[in-house]
């Protein structure tokens, strides 16, 4: 190739690259990328070449994916050298590899390494005649537009990636081996394309490993999440395709989990498969999810390591069909199914197995509930174990296998040092959003009274987002509503029980009157005014003012949280009046917190 042709070439790979090269490396790899999602988990594969300046690895796209917007941005701006695709199968690699099936693969001019494309091989999927753009979870055909649906004169779609539809070219194999994370799916192999069973090798799985390798540092990962001492994180991932939780129009879990969980106990983060992100658009994505990100919801973007960070500080998990519900419940995270499609899961896979033993979100019943069961009863589980145990079954020496069958491939020695399991990074940037004013929460508050020598009273207050709610469910009985009087959506203050006044924008207490506020809030029977101690200064529509102090104060505790404690005491009043201490409760994880209550002048 003259140097003129090869001007837009990476330099590694041009014909005088050596001229230009600091490093001179003695291997060169191809990292063939479908989509963002499959370039993500090639660089899980290709972390094990982390020090070896022996090795250059180069990308190239196959354009055969209906889903790659956004794929050479990701390549470029991790600094991925990558070159046009028909130049990379006229161009000789030492080696090839590939976390998909998607594109003309047989034109590789390389020994080329297929890889699962998530955890393991779960998806069914039947290739369309010159399509070659079908992704994994897409679904096969339906009956009538040529499937190959039982009894259609055909079997049943296998797995993508095992059968030989995917493996084999005019009869000949693509790959030079296959890597597999579990020997059950040497059966499954054998069934769908016997003939690939001499270049199978059973290597693990290297992302379930480098979670269980996070578990330890879970506290460290969860302060990075922005959680507090005793709030409990809930993990919803959604795949991609219109039965998966973002796009099932029937699962609304989402939503639920933070309509229905206490704000203050529990936290949410949503992992959308970049499939989902990128095909409809990042901006539209969030703007489908707004409601849900005003209410708190952390949405990170998919192209970082961000889930698997979360899914090591998670309490909770709420999943579909895709990869990151069959590790989440490979690490043992109770976890609820918020949608699955049957249909594209494949017969014998353990997808098929969680599908059939995790519990669906039941529309009838409450989330808490749900939950709760899930975390009572799956943790020994012997099917569940079982389960587990299906991910991989090589744990913890992923890395070490997979760089070994890379190194034999290369022709080099492996590197003396052991190969490590890459530790996940802390996440930077919660991905939460935060609003100039305050949210309006329906708040329940329950008192429980103290005798005339008994315990200090207490207060257990659960609030919830009030703009996210449809029905008055259970969590909400004798909910009060408490929200900011300059709230833009001014259906909220206009009917509030509670006005919420922050610091910022109301420094002095002693400035606020009553008379500022029966007007514009006829509903309104409490004023709190935000104060240092992020106690606040109370009105009452009687002319009372109070002052409501935190003496004990936990982190999760906030002026509002003492409004809405205050007002219970004031709501429910029988002639006592307000005792000079209340102990402030928000379910059984957070730590309590001590209200000091007394009069202004």
């Amino acid at each position: 190739m003259r140097v003129a042709e090869a001007g837009r070439l990476p330099v590694p790979v041009r014909d005088d690259g050596r001229r230009w090269s600091t490093v001179h490396a003695e291997r060169t790899v191809l990292g063939i990328v479908h989509n963002i999602a499959s370039a993500t988990r090639l660089l899980d594969l290709l972390s094990v070449f982390g020090g070896d300046g022996r090795v250059q690895v180069v990308f190239s796209c196959t354009g055969s994916s209906a889903l790659d917007g956004g794929t050479a941005e990701f390549l470029t701006a991790r600094g991925m050298l990558h070159l046009p695709w028909e130049e990379a199968v006229n161009l000789p690699f030492d080696l090839a590899i590939a976390t998909s099936r998607g594109g003309d693969l047989q034109r590789i001019n390389s020994p080329l390494i297929f890889t699962p494309h998530g955890s393991g091989y779960n998806k069914k999927l039947s290739r369309e005649p010159g399509a070659g753009s079908r992704e994994p979870g897409a679904g096969s055909r339906e009956p009538g537009a040529g499937s190959r649906e039982p009894g259609a004169g055909s079997r049943e779609p296998g797995a993508f990636g095992l059968t030989d539809e995917w493996l084999v070219h005019d009869g000949r194999l693509i790959p030079s081996a296959i890597v597999l994370s579990h020997t059950e799916q040497l059966d499954r192999l054998a069934e769908g394309c016997p003939q690939a069973l001499p270049i199978a090798h059973v290597v693990g799985d290297p992302v379930i490993d480098q979670l269980r390798a996070g578990l330890p540092f879970r506290e460290t990962y969860r302060r990075a999440l922005g959680l507090l001492p005793g709030q409990r994180l809930v993990v919803v991932s959604s795949t991609w395709g219109p039965d998966s939780v973002v796009g099932a129009p029937r699962s609304d879990a989402l939503r639920r989990a933070l309509a229905e969980l206490p704000a203050d106990e529990f936290r949410v983060v949503a992992a959308v498969h970049p499939n989902a992100w990128h095909g409809h658009g990042a901006w539209q994505i969030r703007t489908w999810l707004t409601p849900l990100l005003e209410a708190g919801l952390i949405l990170p973007t998919p192209d970082t390591e961000f889930w698997k960070a979360a899914l090591c500080a998670a309490d909770f998990l709420i999943g579909d069909h895709g990869s990151l519900t069959l590790y989440g419940t490979a690490l043992g995270i109770p976890t609820v199914l918020g949608a699955f499609r049957d249909a594209v899961v494949a017969p014998g896979s353990p997808m098929r197995r969680l599908g059939d033993l995790l519990p669906r979100l039941d529309l009838a019943e409450p989330l808490p509930a749900r939950l709760a069961h899930a975390a009572a009863t799956q943790r020994d589980d012997p099917a569940l174990a079982a389960l587990r145990a299906t991910v991989t079954s090589e744990p913890g020496e992923s890395a070490t296998l997979l760089r070994r069958l890379f190194h034999t491939w290369l022709a080099l020695p492996e590197p003396p040092c052991p190969a490590p399991v890459r530790a996940i990074p802390v996440p930077y940037g919660s991905g939460a959003w935060r609003l100039p004013h305050l949210p309006a929460l329906l708040v329940t508050a329950t008192v429980h009274d103290g005798g005339d020598d008994g315990p200090v009273p207490r207060v257990v207050v659960r609030r919830f987002p009030s703009a996210l709610q449809r029905t008055g469910g259970p969590h909400l009985t004798g909910a009060h509503l408490a929200a900011d009087p300059d709230d833009p959506e001014c259906r909220h203050p206009r009917s509030a029980d509670v006005l919420l006044l922050p610091r910022e924008r109301c420094p002095r207490a002693e400035d606020v009157k009553w008379s500022d506020f029966t007007a514009r809030f006829p509903g309104c029977s409490l004023v709190a005014v935000e104060e240092a101690d992020q106690g606040c200064a109370v009105l009452l529509a009687d002319g009372t003012r109070l002052r409501a102090r935190w003496t004990d104060r936990a982190e999760w505790v906030t002026f509002a949280v003492a409004a809405s404690a205050v007002h219970a005491y004031v709501a429910g009043a029988t002639g006592a009046g307000l005792p000079p201490r209340i102990a402030v409760h928000a379910g059984d994880h957070l730590p309590p917190a001590l209200l000091e209550v007394a009069a202004l002048p």
